[in-house]
């Protein structure tokens, strides 16, 4: 069910800040464990999700703070965990030797959050989105073999390896994030949505922190100095980190999840696009059909749902 409007912008936002977060955590995840890369988004991202959620409470929109219900921090907890464990997945699938069908099974995100969100959120989505869900997500399938060709046979054939199994339990583990953050959002007590998405966040980013700095703390010591060696830069990774998810827990409080994720899919152009007029990068036919493929899911999953 759609609430409100604004989950279009801020899910088309969220894509664009992601793709550029990425690029520039590239540069700090190189020197950094697969956890301690994690703590960088999440402790210098800190900062900002809180100062977010203060502004708008106290500047934007001035009000009474909102109660919260006694499951709040379980779910945000959940959510928060659940996204730690898809991105620390992620990596693992990128470090088989099946580094393509990983991916590509990683990307089944989509499908994945409308299938759960039927079972845990009770949400509907009629046959044209569900179309739309699954014509983006064989156009990212394709993007993810990087001009190499894999059929749908070959992907079949590699279920069983590492790679694609990592590559599923990611893509679970994130639509598990989506269910946790959106179910968080019930429990807080308004009718603002991006008050309730803001305050959603800074009690998931403060938690992530505990949980991924508790962690480098006790197994990974020696990382904490590399943490904050390079802080201008990882800066910035929490700057956008915090700012995208703002985008995207508005989006999960404001529409049915697996909308978000699709719509959201529109990161994968977006990086195309960097890479080719910035990076001047060539892009193959097979690439070119991967992207019209994602836009045109896109365009039909919107189609289903406004």
């Amino acid at each position: 069910m759609i609430t409100s409007p604004i989950w279009l912008p801020a899910t088309l936002v969220a894509g664009a800040v992601q793709a550029w977060r990425l690029a520039i955590q590239r540069r700090v995840g190189q020197a950094l464990s697969v956890n301690a890369a994690g703590l960088v988004r999440y402790l210098y991202g800190l900062p900002i999700a809180v100062g977010l959620m203060l502004a708008y409470q106290f500047v934007v929109a001035p009000g009474p703070f909102p109660a919260l219900g006694r499951d709040f921090l379980l779910f945000c907890a959940a959510g928060g965990l659940a996204q730690i464990v898809a991105t620390n997945l992620l990596l693992m699938a990128f470090d088989q030797r099946s580094f393509v069908v990983g991916t590509a099974y990683s990307k089944t995100e989509a499908a994945q959050s409308a299938v759960l969100s039927i079972f845990l959120l009770g949400e509907r989505l009629n046959a044209l989105t569900w179309v739309g869900i699954a014509v983006s997500v064989g156009g990212i399938m394709i993007l993810s073999a990087g001009g190499k060709r894999m059929g749908p046979l070959a992907l079949l054939r590699a279920f069983g390896q590492r790679g694609a199994i990592y590559g599923l339990a990611s893509g679970f583990m994130f639509s598990l994030t989506t269910i946790g953050i959106r179910r968080a959002t019930f429990e807080v007590a308004t009718a603002d949505h991006l008050r309730a998405a803001l305050i959603v966040l800074a009690a998931t980013v403060t938690l992530q922190t505990a949980m991924q700095g508790g962690y480098v703390l006790v197994r990974e010591r020696e990382q904490l100095r590399r943490v904050f060696a390079d802080w201008r830069v990882a800066g910035q990774v929490g700057l956008l980190s915090s700012l995208g998810s703002a985008c995207w827990f508005t989006g999960f409080a404001t529409a049915p999840v697996a909308l978000v994720r699709v719509v959201g899919q529109v990161e994968v152009v977006f990086t195309m696009a960097f890479a080719h007029f910035y990076l001047r990068e060539r892009i193959s036919r097979s690439e070119m059909a991967g992207l019209a493929l994602v836009t045109a899911g896109v365009v039909l999953a919107l189609s289903g749902a406004l």
